[in-house]
């Protein structure tokens, strides 16, 4: 094919694992000839690269070329601009972390246990001071009618009735 007649294009690196070969995006946008909304299309290329240059997020100019491999069919003309791309993993992000950073969180958690903790302990305070008080209340109450305390002996036994028959 001619030189004249080859197709130029310029695109961002997104991935160079592969020895002498990057993969090249180009990104452009195409309205929708019903709706006319705007839609994103991408257009993947593998690109020859024999000097292994390109690093991710380079913005390149690449050129058709005859078939090198498969799915190589362009070459890497020139880089156009270097990305600054920060080579970091998670792992190395959690090691960086010191204690000056971890440690004011441990110590709000921790309070906000032994918070709880003392809800916990004001709740069963409150609850056995409702026991009692319902106590001098079925006292009092079985005082003033005589009554009262044999319907209450009588309810507990068919609660108990019904306990063993289950």
């Amino acid at each position: 094919m001619a030189r004249i007649m080859r197709k130029v294009r310029v695109g961002a690196v997104v991935r160079t694992n592969q020895d002498k070969t990057a993969i090249v995006e180009m990104v452009w946008k195409q309205r929708h000839r019903l709706y006319r909304k705007q839609m994103r299309r991408v257009a993947r290329f593998y690109v020859h690269d024999p000097e292994n240059q390109c690093r991710l997020g380079d913005t390149v100019r690449i050129e058709e070329t005859r078939p090198i491999s498969k799915n190589k069919h362009w070459r890497l003309m020139g880089i156009l601009e270097r990305k600054q791309v920060a080579e970091v993993r998670p792992i190395d992000l959690e090691t960086d972390v010191g204690p000056e950073i971890t440690q004011p969180r441990i110590q709000a958690a921790e309070a906000r246990a032994a918070a709880a903790d003392s809800d916990d302990e004001e709740t069963d305070d409150q609850d056995e001071v409702l026991e009692e008080e319902s106590i001098a209340e079925d006292e009092s109450a079985a005082e003033e009618d005589p009554e009262y305390d044999d319907a209450e002996d009588e309810e507990s036994e068919e609660s108990a009735e019904q306990e063993e028959e289950e």
